[in-house]
Formats: C-alpha cells, sequence, structure tokens
C-alpha cells in the first residue's frame, strides 16, 4: 500500500491504530460478556421461580385445589420481570393464571425448557413431579388420588425481557462512552508523542524542500544530538556544496548553450527529414495493403471450394493483422501530433451499448465467455466518437485477456458524473504493472508477441483519447481476480435528437460513384468491390479523364471517392472542390490517404471532407459511404 502520508500522519498512526484496535477488542468482549451475564441471570433467576412454583403446586394439582394455585399464582406475579404464570395439570387443563395467560405445549409435555416468545418475552417450563410424601398424606382421600404418570402438570412463566433490553442498552452506551474517552486520550497524547518525534524531521524536510526549489541560502537549525543533529549538519553542508556547484554549472552551461543549439538545430532538420520518410514509406506501404484488402473482399464473395475458402481466411487474416498494426500507429501518431479534436456534446449511452453489445456477442461467443452489456438512459457530455472508441478498444482488451467467465459493461451515476466500468474475470494485473500497461506496445501476457492478442497499443490509445476530452480513467486489479477499467465523464441532460436511418445495403444498387486513384491495383480492387456492391463506378486517374468519363457515360456522380495523392495540379480535395464546382452543387465525397503526416488530416477536416487511411475494411467502406448518401438525402429535406 502506498500511502502518501507525511511523517506526523504515519507517527499519529501508528500510536493510534494499535491503541484503537486494542481499545475496541477489549468493550466489545467486556460489553458482550456483561450483556450475557445480564441475560443468564435472568433466565436463571425465571427458573428459578418456576420451579419454587412448581414444587408448591404439587399438593394443590394433587389434590385439584384451585384456590391454593390461584394463590400460587397470584403470589409468584408479585415478582419483577414476570407478564404471566399458569398452572396446568396432566390433562393440560388450565387450573390457574396470573397475568397474561400462557398456553400448554402441545409437544415435550412435562419437560422442562426456556423459549423465546417474540422479541421481547421469555417462556419458561417447569414440570410439577409427585414426590412420596403426597402420597402418604392421610387427608387425602385415596378415590382421589391420581395414578399413572408421575408429572401432575407443568407450570409456565412468562418474563418480560423489556429491562433486560434497557439494560442492555445502557451496557453499550457506558461502553460507547468508554471508548471515546479512551480514544480521546489516544489522539491527545499521539499528538503529543507526533509532534516531538516529527517537528525538526519536519523542519528538515522543509528546508530540504527550499533547497530543492533554489533557495541555497536556506540553512537547518542544529539542535539537540545524535542523528537529528548530523542529519541537520549535513543538510547544511549539502547546501554550501549545491551552491558552489551551481555556480560552477551556470558557467559551463552558458559555455554549452550555443553548442547545444547548433545540435537542436541539426536534429530538427534530421527529424523533419525523417518525418517526410515515414509519410512516404506509410503511403507506398499503405497503397498496396489497401488493394490487398480490397482484392480479399472481391474475391471472399465468389464462389470456391471449401480448401480455397480457407485459404482465403487465412489471407485475410494476415492482412488485418498488418492492417490493425498501421492503424494503431496511425491512431497513436495522430493522438501525439495533436490533430484529433474532440467535439463534446450531449450523448446518449443507449445506442453506443446496444452497438457494443451487438458487434461483440459473437467473439464473446466463440471464446465461451459471456457477455454482459447492462441497458442504461443515462446522457453524458462526451465527444461520441472518441468516446465509442474508448469503451471499444476497453471491451475488446477484456475480451481478449479472459479466459473463462464473464466480461460486464456498466454505467453508473455519481452525482455530476457517470463512470463507465468494464469488468472482466480474466488474469488480473499485478499492482507494479498497472501505470505500465498504459504505455505502447506493453503486453503483460504476451512475451512470444501473439498477434492474437493485439498490438499493446488499445490501452495507450485509450489513455490519449480520455486526456483529450478531460475525462478520468482508472484501474482496480488484483492477479487472478479479474480487472475493472473505469471512465468517469460529466452528466448531461437527455436532448431531442433526429435517427438517422441507414440506408439498406440494396439501396447501393445503381448508385453512381466516381473513383479517383492514380495507382492501378488500388483503382481496380476499389472498382471491383463497388461493382459487386451493386454501384455503378466510372474509375480514373485524373480530373480531366474523369470528368471526360462522366460525359461519355451521360451520367452524374452520387458520390465521389478519391485518393489525396494524384499526378498533377490537383490533389483528392482539389479534385473534388472541381468536380462539385462542374455540377454545381455539393457532391457527396469520401477521401482515402496513405499518408499519416498530421499536415493531410489537418487539410481534410478544414475542408470538411471525411479521410479514411489506407488500408481500409470494406465494412468500413461501405458504411461510410452509405452514411454520406443518407446525409445526402437529409441535405435534400428528405
Amino acid at each position: 500500500m502506498n500511502l502518501r502520508w507525511d511523517i506526523r500522519t504515519r507517527v499519529l498512526f501508528v500510536a493510534l491504530v494499535p491503541t484503537l484496535a486494542l481499545g475496541i477488542l477489549l468493550t466489545l468482549l467486556l460489553t458482550f460478556s456483561r450483556l450475557s451475564d445480564l441475560e443468564d441471570a435472568l433466565v436463571q433467576r425465571g427458573t428459578a421461580l418456576a420451579r419454587q412454583l412448581a414444587s408448591a403446586s404439587e399438593y394443590g394439582l394433587f389434590a385439584g385445589n384451585r384456590e391454593v394455585l390461584d394463590r400460587l399464582a397470584a403470589s409468584t406475579m408479585a415478582n419483577n420481570d414476570l407478564q404471566g404464570v399458569a398452572i396446568f395439570d396432566s390433562a393440560r387443563t388450565l387450573m390457574a393464571v396470573s397475568g397474561l395467560q400462557a398456553h400448554a405445549s402441545d409437544r415435550s409435555f412435562g419437560t422442562a425448557r426456556v423459549e423465546q416468545v417474540g422479541s421481547d418475552m421469555l417462556r419458561i417450563v417447569e414440570p410439577v413431579v409427585r414426590t412420596p410424601a403426597v402420597e402418604d398424606d392421610p387427608y387425602i382421600l385415596t378415590s382421589e388420588r391420581p395414578a399413572g404418570n408421575a408429572t401432575l402438570g407443568e407450570v409456565v412463566v412468562l418474563v418480560s425481557l423489556e429491562q433486560l433490553q434497557s439494560r442492555k442498552r445502557s451496557q453499550m452506551l457506558a461502553a460507547l462512552g468508554t471508548l471515546a474517552v479512551v480514544l480521546a486520550a489516544s489522539v491527545l497524547l499521539a499528538a503529543l508523542m507526533s509532534q516531538s518525534v516529527s517537528g525538526p524531521i519536519r523542519g528538515i524536510a522543509q528546508a530540504v524542500t527550499d533547497i530543492g526549489r533554489g533557495l541555497l541560502a536556506t540553512r537547518v537549525p542544529v539542535t539537540g544530538g545524535g542523528s537529528l543533529r548530523r542529519l541537520a549538519e549535513g543538510v547544511n553542508d549539502m547546501a554550501a556544496s549545491l551552491a558552489v556547484a551551481r555556480d560552477e554549472l551556470e558557467q559551463r552551461v552558458s559555455e554549452a548553450t550555443d553548442q547545444l543549439r547548433q545540435r537542436t538545430d541539426e536534429a530538427e532538420r534530421a527529424n523533419l527529414a525523417k518525418s517526410r520518410f515515414l509519410a512516404a514509406a506509410s503511403h507506398d506501404l499503405r497503397q498496396p495493403m489497401h488493394a490487398l484488402g480490397l482484392f480479399i473482399a472481391d474475391l471472399a464473395r465468389k464462389e470456391h471450394n471449401e480448401q480455397n475458402r480457407a485459404l482465403i481466411e487465412r489471407i485475410a487474416a494476415s492482412a488485418e493483422a498488418m492492417e490493425n498494426l498501421l492503424n494503431g500507429l496511425l491512431d497513436i501518431s495522430k493522438l501525439d501530433a495533436g490533430v484529433v479534436s474532440a467535439n463534446p456534446q450531449p450523448t446518449s449511452l443507449t445506442p453506443l451499448f446496444q452497438r457494443i453489445n451487438t458487434d461483440y456477442q459473437q467473439t464473446a461467443g466463440e471464446k465461451g465467455l459471456r457477455l454482459r452489456v447492462r441497458p442504461t438512459e443515462l446522457w453524458v457530455h462526451s465527444d461520441p466518437l472518441l468516446l465509442e472508441r474508448i469503451i471499444l478498444n476497453l471491451v475488446g482488451n477484456a475480451l481478449r485477456y479472459t479466459a473463462r467467465g464473464s466480461v460486464l459493461l456498466v454505467a453508473r451515476k455519481r452525482g455530476d458524473t457517470v463512470r463507465l466500468e468494464v469488468r472482466d474475470s480474466g488474469i488480473g494485473i499485478p499492482p507494479e504493472a498497472q501505470e505500465s500497461i498504459f504505455q505502447e506496445f506493453v503486453q503483460l501476457d504476451n512475451p512470444a508477441r501473439d498477434r492474437s492478442k493485439g498490438l499493446g497499443l488499445g490501452l495507450a490509445i485509450v489513455r490519449r483519447l480520455a486526456l483529450l476530452m478531460g475525462h478520468d480513467i482508472g484501474l482496480h486489479s488484483l492477479p487472478g481476480r479479474g480487472s475493472t477499467f473505469w471512465v468517469d465523464i460529466p452528466v448531461a441532460s437527455p436532448v431531442a435528437t433526429r435517427e438517422h436511418a441507414l440506408q439498406p445495403d440494396h439501396e447501393l444498387l445503381g448508385c453512381v460513384v466516381g473513383v479517383v486513384d492514380d495507382d492501378a491495383l488500388a483503382q481496380q480492387s476499389l472498382a471491383g468491390l463497388l461493382r459487386a456492391w451493386g454501384c455503378y463506378v466510372v474509375a480514373a486517374d485524373g480530373l480531366d479523364a474523369l470528368l471526360d468519363a462522366f460525359n461519355e457515360a451521360e451520367v452524374e456522380p452520387q458520390i465521389l471517392v478519391s485518393d489525396f495523392r494524384l499526378p498533377g495540379e490537383y490533389d483528392g480535395l482539389t479534385l473534388i472542390n472541381a468536380v462539385r464546382a462542374r455540377y454545381r452543387r455539393t457532391v457527396p465525397a469520401l477521401l482515402l490517404s496513405g499518408d499519416t503526416g498530421p499536415e493531410t488530416l489537418r487539410r481534410a477536416i478544414d475542408y470538411g471532407i471525411p479521410l479514411l487511411h489506407k488500408p481500409v475494411r470494406p465494412a468500413k467502406l461501405r458504411a461510410m459511404i452509405i452514411h454520406l448518401l443518407a446525409w445526402r438525402d437529409d441535405t435534400r429535406g428528405v
């Protein structure tokens, strides 16, 4: 347990906790012992009264004298705590009663016992046993003597627990008062001890803090003896040495500043060259990856035998692994470059939870896990797209590292915030690793770098997105007992929203799509996939060729899909604007790019055109096209 307590607090803690624990333990032991004694005493007293009454009732029951029994019952009621007395003969006939009437028991007649009736009364039963002395009484006629069983009847005494409970409350109050006095005395004594022990140390700590801030003239008063004196003298010597060293370092720093400035300029030029190289390399790598993914999707739609189908699935899995790595690196680079901006707004969690439940149920079922998404109607103030990415990463991570059991997604309102929690029954995370798992490429249970367990980028992206939106994020976990990741988000009031119904897949049939890409493989793969979806595709490698193709086909584009890098004077953004100007309307458009540099994303945001980085998954491309077509219909007032 890593507690950031100062020395005074620690001394107080060490002094108070044992005393408080011992005081509570002794108080509880003595109190419960006393309460038990009070209860035992009451039971013993009631039992003694019942036995006395049973002994005294022997003659009356033997003779059947109700008058004598009534007097005995009435005299017994003179005792405190008694609520009722009843005497029964061997036939369970009530012979005498005083106070509350008790009933003879149906079972175990003639057996001594103590029973509790309700919460405030005891029922004590004592049998009346016939003795030889009664049988020899000459004044009782033989014909009146009962025969057979030696039990003449039983006596039932009702004892009130009210006074006992009152004594218990008094005893508890007294115990609490004693504990409070002991605690107050312990606090006072601990405070005095803490002040005498921690005062000099806190003075030295403050001096060290001031020295650390650059106040090298600070000195510690040297008082007392032993270790504290040596410590104070050492701090003073250290401050003097640091003052001399600072003067020397200032001179050296001044001499080294010019050299560092020159090296910094060289490093900045090298970093700029590196960035250009990485952007170019990334673009060249993403182009064939993008084409490969689209070719695989188009190939998978065709008829194949079982062996070829399995081969296609393995090829698709390998391509997806490479795509995940590229996308993860791209997300990290965009967040680090500061080109991703948050757009907080009132956001309903209902559709987000529904999508996660739908998307991940199959994945959970394949692993034999139970995914539970607790429905919620809460609203939060957050960017819906970035928040969905956070929760998707957390849920995917939980399913990946959980071998058996379940994963739970739940939202709870906590004052002015909503806490989203993702709980799993997985391997758990040791305390010393709970900070490092939010760093890039850190995986605790994947030394062999198995791609099925991810790339180690998910939690790094989660932390950056949460920091971008100002959401608190945390983790509770124990090894072998699962983990709980949580995100705190400001609560928001519900607002009226308009649900845009996405167009069904069949509405892509006949949709006129303009495709622009100077890479022949990328153009062919994209055009082939769009045609497989039923689109009418007009493909070209530049603006003039595209407009000529539209004129020749005598159609107008319903949507444009263009690569960013194009030969000649136009890039993807300026080409889209030129096509819109040609047809005098805002044609929905989508930009594809293999560039990972922040400048491309900034320009796309400025133009208001969505950007997808290559390689693009077919499902994501299809969803974006349908979304843009729905947006087009909305702007027309449909």
